[in-house]
Order: C-alpha cells, then sequence, then structure tokens
C-alpha cells in the first residue's frame, strides 16, 4: 500500500487531527491575550500585620520577663492547668510521656518550654521555637540551669518555624497567632512539621468589640472564628477543645493533622 509523504519524510497531518489542532491553536491565543504572554508569578503572601513583632527586637530581657511571667497575667496563673490540658488531648498525649515531641512556638522568656520539658522526661523532646536570639539564648540558659538537657532552640523566620518535616506531635501557640506576620505561611510550616495526627493547640486573646480590652482590640488582629477560619483554611481539622473556663480573656482551641 502507497502512503503519502511529506518532504521530510513524515506522513501529513490527517484530516481528524486538524480539528485537536485548531482547537490547542485557539486555546493558546486566548491564554496569551489574557495574560499578555507572560507567565505571571503567584503573588507573595503580604503582612496582615506590618511591624507587630518590631517592639522585640533588641529586647529588654528583664522587661520581658516581668511583662510574660507575672501572676496578674492569666496565662501564667493558670501555667500548670494549660500544661494538663494540652498533654491530657483527647488522643491521651499525657501517656506517651517519653516520646513525645513538642513545639513550643513563639516561645519567649520559655517558661512554658520549661514545663513541657519537666512534663515529657528526660526521653521526650522540646523545641523552642522564637524569631528573636535573646529570647533563645536566655531559654538555654534557663534549661541548663534547671537542668533540662530535652530542650533544643530553634530560630525560626517570620513565615517558617524552620522545624524538619513530620518531626513533632504537638505544636504549642500561646498568645503567639496574633504575632503571625504571615499566618498561610507560617500554618503550612507547622502542618509540614507535624507528624499525622498530631495536634496544634492555640491560646490567644478573645476580640470582642465592646466586651475586650482597647489594648486587645488595638493590638490583637482577629478574633476566635477568624483564626478557627484560617488554620481550617490549612488543612487542619477542627478536635475536641477543653472546657478551660479558668481563662476570661483567653480562648483555647486543638485541632489535629489529618
Amino acid at each position: 500500500m502507497h502512503t503519502s509523504m511529506n518532504h521530510s519524510g513524515e506522513s501529513p497531518p490527517t484530516a481528524t487531527n486538524r480539528p485537536l489542532a485548531i482547537l490547542i491553536v485557539l486555546l493558546l491565543a486566548g491564554w496569551l491575550l489574557r495574560t499578555g504572554g507572560v507567565c505571571r508569578p503567584v503573588e507573595a503572601e503580604r503582612s496582615v500585620h506590618p511591624g507587630i513583632n518590631r517592639e522585640y527586637q533588641n529586647p529588654d530581657i528583664p522587661r520581658w520577663m516581668g511583662r510574660f511571667e507575672s501572676e496578674s497575667r492569666e496565662i501564667y496563673e493558670h501555667r500548670d492547668r494549660i500544661v494538663a490540658d494540652v498533654l491530657a488531648g483527647p488522643r491521651g498525649l499525657a501517656l506517651a510521656r517519653g516520646e513525645i515531641a513538642i513545639a513550643d512556638i513563639g516561645a519567649g522568656t520559655g517558661f512554658f518550654s520549661m514545663l513541657f520539658g519537666t512534663a515529657v522526661g528526660s526521653h521526650g523532646r522540646v523545641y523552642s521555637v522564637d524569631i528573636v536570639p535573646e529570647f533563645l539564648e536566655l531559654i538555654r540558659e534557663r534549661s541548663e540551669k534547671e537542668g533540662l538537657n530535652n530542650i533544643a532552640t530553634v530560630l525560626c523566620s517570620e513565615r517558617d518555624v524552620r522545624l524538619p518535616p513530620e518531626s513533632i506531635d504537638l505544636a504549642f501557640v500561646c498568645d503567639t497567632y496574633h504575632h503571625f506576620e504571615y499566618p498561610r505561611s507560617t500554618l503550612a510550616s507547622i502542618f509540614r512539621a507535624l507528624r499525622s495526627g498530631g495536634e496544634l493547640v492555640i491560646i490567644d486573646f478573645h476580640r470582642i468589640e465592646g466586651v475586650s480590652r482597647p489594648w486587645i482590640i488595638e493590638h490583637v488582629r482577629c478574633d476566635q472564628q477568624t483564626v478557627i477560619e484560617e488554620v481550617i483554611a490549612a488543612g487542619f481539622e477542627p478536635d475536641e477543645s477543653p472546657d478551660a473556663d479558668y481563662l476570661e480573656e483567653n480562648y483555647f482551641l486543638r485541632f489535629r493533622k489529618p
């Protein structure tokens, strides 16, 4: 059987291929008209609260210790109960003593890191994560003084907690979520760092117009429902949260990585 060939030795396109080729050309032309022929990069996430962390540059450590570790601050007053509620999660994290890795994200002066380090025992692991080198140096000194060899410090960025993938069982974020300048990127990095089934605990201020203190209204960017929506959008699932009725100005939320 004789087959028609073009000058290059290839068979010419058949009639059945022509409509498909024309469709591809038309789709490509339409894309070029819409985009101007330029492959546009995905727009980078913008800060939701520029300058929120500026006050931590070159921090006065004694001043921040006095502010963070004051019995008049309900988070500090109820610190032991908070740790107990965190470790008594729905999957019984308290039973995993010695086998659990916790990230204290936005560790500050480190009092929660110290409590977690004591609670998980010598075979557990606590990562104190913060953007402030001076806070991390303070935590190193405190953990050494208290003989806690299971605490490691991690200098994070404003977009990334900088923990290895699937390296932690629990991410603890206390009065720190409203300091996330780039919550979408930061939540994505926390999601990567958690093992499957791992938990994210967020404690932060109630922001209710006409109810919350003026400082909270001015300082905290969003309310509890907005936080829930942002965390779910990052891939987390809501989980059973403790009643935490001992907290008045703060809510206590628990999420899980599927």
